[in-house]
């Protein structure tokens, strides 16, 4: 089968004939696939600087974590693989499949799940979202923060806050559902009162964070209480672009009704992972057919996969490679 696989440790992925996967379990089944998105994860994995492959012997391998096409049967699907997915066939396992709505174009049901694994996810189980709650999104002008956006909104969020750097994607942030755009080019102080202002308003429900950092330790000196009751507030992180650590006061865990978590692979419990893909994926292609999200792709044919690997993709749009 032709497939964009990489051949030496570190290489750019090249089109390329490769053997077919082999069944590892008696319930995979086949995917005749058509498109596969491709994130920093996957470009991670590909140079074996991502921590999953530290101990792994590097081999001749297909790239790609998810993929959308065919089933034998001519149902749609978007499935997850182990064994790389930017192929013309791969090999998957129906737990962890996704029927896809015939209304809903490929490359935007390869592009959308990863987004609303770091969106939604954190929204609805690690934030516990409800109709009427006030969301601030901290860095929220890369492609999961532009849709989680749009879920906060379809999960009833009464307010939506976002922040970012880019003048222009806090600009097109108003438009997909946004209430309030709020720089973080500006000094600190005037972004603490932005954030103090807003919260004495509407007192802030959910921080939904990408960027972490310094940005992060102002928004929580801004939610500080002074000793009386305060608003209950969960910060959920998701991201860490600005930096992995930040400095905690711990008068702020003590004077503020705050509570701090993460939302990732690991921090998801098993029926929390299979609701991904039972309610909350299916729940969102739907949207997504119904026009209720929208995210933009930048598709790529698997033969021209290595003249765009290191291409800069503009901002908003995920790569998908089509096959």
């Amino acid at each position: 089968m032709k497939a964009a696989v990489v051949f030496e440790k570190g290489s750019i992925p090249r089109y390329a004939d490769f053997p077919e996967p082999e069944k590892t379990h008696e319930n995979e089944v086949w995917v005749s696939v058509k498109a596969a998105s491709i994130k920093n994860l996957d470009k991670a994995r590909a140079n074996g600087s991502h921590y999953s492959t530290e101990n792994e012997e590097h081999k001749p391998k297909v790239i790609g974590s998810d993929g959308v096409g065919y089933l034998e049967n001519g149902t749609k699907v978007y499935f997850f693989s182990k064994n790389g997915t930017v192929a013309e066939k791969a090999l998957a396992n129906p737990q962890m499949m996704v029927t896809i709505p015939e209304s809903l174009d490929f490359s935007i049901a390869a592009a959308l799940p990863n987004a609303v694994m770091g969106s939604a996810m954190g929204l609805k189980f690690k934030a516990g979202i409800y109709p009427g709650a006030i969301v601030l999104i901290n860095g929220a002008t890369g492609i999961t923060g532009r849709v989680a956006v749009q879920i906060a909104r379809l999960y009833g969020a009464r307010k939506v806050i976002v922040t970012g750097r880019n003048e222009e994607s806090l600009q097109a942030l108003l438009k997909l559902g946004a209430d309030e755009a709020i720089s973080l080019q500006t000094d600190d102080e005037n972004f603490k009162e932005k954030i103090q202002y807003i919260h004495n308003e509407t007192p802030i429900d959910i921080v939904l964070d990408y960027i972490w950092g310094h940005s992060v330790e102002v928004i929580l000196s801004a939610l500080k209480g002074d000793g009386t009751f305060s608003h209950k507030t969960k910060l959920i992180s998701v991201g860490g672009m600005s930096g992995d650590t930040i400095q905690l006061s711990s008068q702020i865990l003590r004077g503020t009704d705050i509570q701090i978590s993460g939302s990732g692979l690991g921090s998801w419990t098993r029926e929390e992972s299979k609701l991904l893909f039972s309610e909350v994926i299916p729940e969102m292609f739907q949207a997504a057919a119904e026009g209720k999200i929208k995210i933009e792709t930048k598709d790529v044919d698997i033969r021209d996969v290595e003249s765009v690997w290191n291409t800069e993709i503009p901002n908003g749009k995920r790569l998908v490679i089509r096959i």
